[in-house]
């Protein structure tokens, strides 16, 4: 399943990148999933998106919980509780 990636603010900064479409593996079917799969990318992936760290998501641009089901050619999106412009 390919989806495309949006990083904001500290979460962007951690990353050192804004947005990225990526290939899933089968069996990634939620936003929690998708988040402990780049979280095993290495260190600084686990370590912005911590699931110590309060972050908010976002499917297809609306706020969403971590149980949400994602689907091929969506967004999902990451950021911290408050950002600024």
């Amino acid at each position: 399943m390919n989806l495309t990636l949006r990083f904001f603010a500290s979460v962007r900064e951690a990353l050192g990148t804004s947005q990225e479409t990526v290939s899933l593996p089968p069996g990634i079917d939620t936003v929690a999933q998708v988040r402990r799969h780049l979280m095993e990318r290495g260190e600084k992936w686990a370590q912005a998106l911590s699931e110590q760290r309060p972050l908010r998501t976002a499917f297809n641009q609306v706020m969403c919980g971590p149980d949400q089901v994602v689907e091929e050619g969506a967004e999902v999106a990451f950021f911290p509780p408050v950002t600024g412009g």
